[in-house]
């Protein structure tokens, strides 16, 4: 499927099993019902707390589905678990050092993510190991309805100079994705947004018909 270059593409981030309010089982269903809604370019799990084999358990689950979509299926923080379930790449929150030899270890073999910088000078550290993506947010910190300022501003900057893409974490609720959209963030990633609400699928449908609709508007302007 191809898309105008000024259209971003959808990152859907999976609470942890063990996250409050959640279970292997309802993250399952709702990541069926999510990735038969619409386009989702690729799918970060998180674990949170959850032990290993609990945490492996869910994810061999969830990455036969994902793959299966035709979606790309990244681990958070877990090289080993990522290697044993087949996923297609690792997401490290972490130290340059970790991002490092993540880097070193796993590329081009596999994906390699990382995210969580809070301001330009140690984004540009980071780029300079050359990841795969970088994510402007935390995995799990989308509590608020619209993005964070600072997230924004930092993915605004990045995608305008850097060619290394870059996913912007939207906010809990769809009514900042028209901001999103405006960094020209290669990627928005939705995460409570949809695991969150009542109706998954129609948020996946919503966010990918409006990313449409805007993506249309500006070229026609």
């Amino acid at each position: 499927m191809k898309f105008p270059e000024n259209r971003p593409r959808l990152v859907l981030v999976v609470p942890s099993p063990s996250s409050e309010g959640h279970t292997a089982d309802t993250l399952l269903a709702t990541l069926d019902k999510a990735l038969t809604a619409g386009d989702i370019a690729s799918v970060i799990l998180d674990n949170g707390k959850t032990d290993e084999a609990s945490f492996q358990a869910f994810a061999t689950l969830a990455v036969g589905k994902i793959q299966a979509a035709g979606a790309a299926a990244i681990i958070l923080n877990d090289t080993r678990t990522a290697g044993r379930v087949g996923a297609d790449g690792v997401h490290i929150e972490g130290s340059l050092a970790d991002i490092a030899d993540a880097v070193e270890r796993y590329t081009p073999k596999m994906i390699v993510g990382t995210g969580n910088v809070k301001e330009r000078h140690t984004a540009l550290e980071v780029g300079e190991l050359q990841p795969d993506y970088m994510f402007f947010g935390k995995i799990g910190a989308d509590t608020k309805p619209e993005a964070h300022p600072r997230n924004l501003s930092l993915a605004e900057w990045w995608a305008a100079m850097v060619e290394i893409p870059a996913i912007l974490q939207a906010g809990s609720k769809l009514d900042d994705l028209a901001a999103c959209f405006a960094t020209h963030a290669e990627f928005i990633a939705l995460g409570t947004a949809v695991f969150s609400a009542e109706d998954p699928a129609q948020v996946i449908a919503d966010a990918n018909r409006r990313l449409d609709e805007m993506s249309a508007a500006e070229t026609d302007e």
